[in-house]
Order: C-alpha cells, then structure tokens, then sequence
C-alpha cells in the first residue's frame, strides 16, 4: 500500500486523485495537507466475502507546525466479480468513513465491524505522531577529512546570500578548522508560489585544533523570483530549517 521510497507529497498526490469524493473534503483539510511533511499508511480494518471486498486504509500525515492530520481511505469492490473496478473514497473523519463503510453492506445492521477484523488496532494520532517525528538510530560516528577545511569554511561563508548568514566572529574560529565532514540532512521538491522548488539542507561539521566541534548549517534552493539556486547560511540547524519554513511555508 506504501512505498517507502515514496515522497509525501507524491504520495498524497496520488491519494487526492483516485478518490472519487476527493472534491468533498474541506478546503481547510486539504490546505493543511499541504504542509505535509511525512507520512505513515497502515491497513485499519479489511472485510472479505462472496458479495464484498473492503479495506479501510489509514494515512497520517505530520505536518509543518507539528500537528498530525489522518485521512481515512475506502476501498472496496464487488466481491464475485474478480475484474471489477476497486473504489477509492476519501474521509477526514472516522465516523464518516465509518458510515461510508456501512453504506457498502446495505445497512449499519448488517455491516462488517470497521475496526475489528482481526486487524492489529491502529494506534492513535498521538502514537503516530511519535513514530513520524522518532529520532533516526544513532548515526556513526562522524569521519573528518583534513583537505583543505578552513577555506572549505570561507568559501560556504562567501557563498551564503542571507543578510544574517554567520559573522566574523564565526569566521575567525573556523580560521582554526583542519578538517572537515559534509553531511546532507534533508532534501525536498515543492511549489512554492506555483512554482516547482527544491531544498536541500546540508551541515558542514568541522573540526578544530583544538579538539573541539563546530558547524555551518548551508540552505541550498530555487525558491527565488527567477528560480535561480540561491545559497543560505546559519550557525545553527533550527534556524536553517524555519528559514526554510519561512521560504516556502511547507518544507
């Protein structure tokens, strides 16, 4: 049901565009969705018969300002006749898919349980929301390379166009680099105005003389007027990512 490999937004794209009731969903729900940053997709409940097939897909998504947003997705279709077409319905509510899902066998009577088919029961959005925003598992320990590292520091300082990009107080520490160590930490394609933008943020990691640790936090991206590459530095990694909030008002 989930690719992994899957982009959030590409993924919600394809959502939108299957279901048959998409146009339904509120406009405030689906502005929200914009601002999705991750995503998760389990199999909620899933009914099975000679006259049915139903599966009720949960999708929660975390978004921008660290809520969690769940759409419910119906998919069903007639169960004797193996071609036919598999339905996609789309709720923003439980209750609602719930009903929608009733609907499917005639009645709330006759309907198969929603939730309780001998599927694991969901966790829920609090519970998601911790798994979407876990720490990843401790990375290795970082391997510096002595090449060059305290004009490798001066040519990111050179290059960053943001007017609160690093001072001189910075630049003169990383005089003191002798090695270096590049990591990108995040990387995103989204619109912004309507246009196509992308956003990777890298940390520069340097080490020092004296044994000690300091880093540049560089924003590369073509959010610009012109779509232009434009290079953005900060010293420290919550303020490269709101600038990047602040850019785009959904990475």
């Amino acid at each position: 049901m989930s690719d992994p490999c899957e982009t959030t937004e590409h993924h919600l794209d394809r959502l939108l565009r299957r279901a048959l009731n998409s146009f339904d969903l509120p406009d405030s729900t689906v502005d929200r969705l914009g601002t999705a940053l991750a995503h998760s997709s389990s199999l909620h409940s899933s009914h099975h018969s000679s006259a049915l097939h139903r599966e009720t897909y949960r999708h929660t998504y975390l978004l921008a300002d660290g809520s969690a947003l769940t759409l419910w997705e119906l998919v069903h279709s007639g169960g004797r006749d193996v071609h036919s077409p598999r339905r996609h319905e789309l709720y923003d509510d439980e209750g609602d898919a719930r009903i929608a899902a009733s609907r499917l066998a005639g009645s709330l009577s006759d309907s198969p349980a929603f939730g309780d088919e001998g599927m694991p029961e969901a966790p829920g959005d609090l519970e998601m929301l911790t798994v979407l925003m876990s720490a990843p598992p401790t990375p290795l320990p970082r391997t510096y390379a002595p090449d060059n590292s305290a004009d490798h520091a001066r040519r990111v300082l050179r290059r960053a166009e943001n007017a609160d990009r690093p001072g001189e107080e910075k630049a003169r520490l990383l005089r003191a680099a002798f090695a270096h160590h590049i990591t990108q930490v995040f990387g995103r394609q989204c619109d912004v105005d309507g246009r196509p933008a992308g956003f990777t943020l890298y940390e520069h990691a340097f080490l020092l003389l004296d044994g000690s640790e300091t880093s540049l936090w560089e924003v590369e991206h073509t959010a610009t007027p012109d779509g232009r590459h434009m290079c953005e530095v900060y010293e420290d990694e919550d303020t490269a990512r709101a600038a990047m909030e602040n850019r785009t008002r959904i990475c």
